[in-house]
């Protein structure tokens, strides 16, 4: 991505100047302080983050930034809120902070359902360089869940990378879109990556379905949406793809299911792309097509039917999230056959560079410690991670030995709560047998993060615990708001277990960690 060019005169990180040693003297964050013009900018933490701005006495103040004024070493010390306004004035001000595209390069997404965890993220990040961030990334079932925007979430991001003073700049991904209204609400947040997930379009096929069902399926195609029909579709294929893993056959059996499977889906995802292409600039953007979440795999050739059909409908995108073989369960490490997933995502990762040489995108990559190194092998560096409930539960570690009474609430709720959380995720955890909340010890509770089950539980219910989502009819309406106090409160260990934590995630992709370090030119 072409850098862009600052905003206003003399932008650049903190010096010896007095307008940094105003703001240190301020408490500032000392990564943070950016000076601009005559003045700087900063951050500082009290009881939330503080944007802080210092300019010399009768000079102007940093554009937009607006908060109480005082003297303050011989000029005037604004010292505001970290609010939606303050943060869209930063953006301005500072140009690494605003959300910037990815390109070809290895990418990682971190979600942070507590507005928290940037810091960590970073610190995470910079221990394992050669991989571009994404620090806001949130889906829209989580922000129907926890109530927060896009906006919020790229706002958060942006005062936690002040603070680090993270100047490389980082995505903001606005994921698992269903509709163009969270595109929508995408762009208004300036997000730079739109993942969209027509998973409710997708049938239940999977390989062994009854051939009435596929051709069932095949005669429901809208084939006038696809601008296509079934002569023009079944001609369109070669016999095979030669791939650089070996050929493809692409029998017209297998051609006809994956139309079946996914044509009402290509029609959804094509109209999403078109609204985004004509609400953004050309090159202002990136889209990624997630089929993850379907209920079985996604087959070589269903993939090339995806990639064929979209391209062909004038869709482009940086990555492609298959659903692969085995199970990605949430917040544990991979369950199946380690050999099959490495040669499963071998082959689709030949596919994406033989049709268009895009990034293969794991999802639900939370944990998946045992796999990571067949990815990075077989995508070659052209690979984008996607991590979010992790940061969520390193925030209930955090707590749970320090305060275990605000743990017993918060898994009091998340067993009240998870017959219906689970049902949107795939988890296999069961309820029965887990440790009640009432009689639970200090080192029970201490300990629910390392057991599987229990931890999979936590993970997906923490719509209930932050919001109180109503799902089950149980509630702590101040569980929410103490939990971000109590995280908050211990900030540091938190960010200090998100760089040893978040760390692991990235070390296999990672030139430090003797990860692949080729990097495809930017798209």
């Amino acid at each position: 991505m072409a850098a862009e060019e600052p905003v206003g005169p003399g932008v650049g990180e903190a010096g010896s100047g007095e307008a940094a040693t105003a703001l240190r003297q301020a408490g500032a964050a000392e990564g943070s302080i950016t000076e601009i013009g005559g003045g700087a900018v900063g951050i500082r933490a009290g009881k939330r983050w503080e944007v802080l701005a210092w300019t010399p006495r009768g000079a102007a103040s940093p554009k937009g930034i607006t908060g109480a004024s005082s003297e303050k070493a011989g000029g005037t010390l604004i010292t505001g809120p970290a609010d939606h306004a303050n943060a869209v004035a930063l953006r301005a001000l500072i140009p690494s902070l605003r959300p910037r595209l990815l390109g070809g390069a290895t990418s990682a997404g971190v979600g942070d359902r507590l507005g928290i965890a940037t810091p960590g993220h970073v610190a995470a990040f910079r221990a394992n360089p050669g991989i571009v961030p994404v620090l806001a990334q949130q889906s829209a079932r989580e922000l129907a869940r926890t109530g927060r925007t896009f906006r919020d979430v790229v706002d958060a991001a942006t005062f936690g990378a002040l603070a680090a003073g993270w100047r490389e700049g980082f995505g903001a991904d606005a994921d698992h879109l269903k509709t163009i209204a969270d595109i929508d609400a995408g762009i208004d947040a300036g997000c730079t990556m739109f993942t969209a997930d027509p998973v409710e379009l997708v049938p239940h096929l999977p390989a062994d379905a009854p051939q009435a069902a596929i051709d069932g399926a095949f005669a429901a195609v809208p084939w006038a949406a696809l601008e296509d029909d079934p002569a023009a579709f079944m001609t369109r294929y070669p016999a095979r793809l030669d791939l650089d893993c070996g050929p493809l056959e692409l029998p017209p059996a297998a051609l006809h299911a994956a139309a079946a499977r996914f044509g009402a889906a290509v029609v959804q995802v094509a109209k999403m792309y078109r609204h985004l292409a004509a609400a953004r600039p050309a090159g202002s953007f990136e889209f990624e097509v997630a089929v993850d979440e379907i209920e079985h795999r996604t087959t070589p050739i269903d993939h090339v039917y995806l990639a064929t059909e979209l391209h062909r409908l004038g869709a482009r995108w940086e990555s492609f999230a298959p659903r692969f073989v085995g199970d990605f369960e949430k917040g544990i490490d991979y369950v199946g056959d380690k050999a099959e997933f490495a040669a499963d995502v071998e082959i689709h990762a030949a596919i994406a560079r033989h049709l268009g040489d895009y990034k293969l995108s794991v999802h639900s990559g939370s944990d998946k410690f045992s796999i990571y190194d067949a990815v990075a092998k077989a995508t070659r560096g052209r690979v984008h991670l996607k991590t979010s409930g992790t940061s969520y539960l390193v925030a209930l570690q955090t707590i749970a030995a320090a305060d275990p009474e605000l743990m017993r609430r918060i898994w009091r709720v998340a067993l009240d709560a998870y017959t219906t959380a689970r049902a949107s995720y795939h988890v296999s955890a069961t309820a029965a047998g887990a440790p009640s909340p009432e009689e639970a010890s200090p080192q029970v509770l201490a300990g629910l993060l390392d057991d599987p089950h229990t931890r999979e539980i936590l993970h997906v219910t923490y719509g209930a615990v932050l919001h109180g989502d109503g799902a089950s009819g149980a509630g702590d309406p101040r569980l929410g708001d103490d939990l971000r106090a109590a995280v908050w409160t211990r900030r540091e260990a938190y960010w200090a277990a998100l760089e040893v934590h978040i760390g692991r995630h990235l070390r296999p992709f990672s030139g430090a960690g003797g990860g692949p370090v080729t990097k495809g030119a930017t798209r």
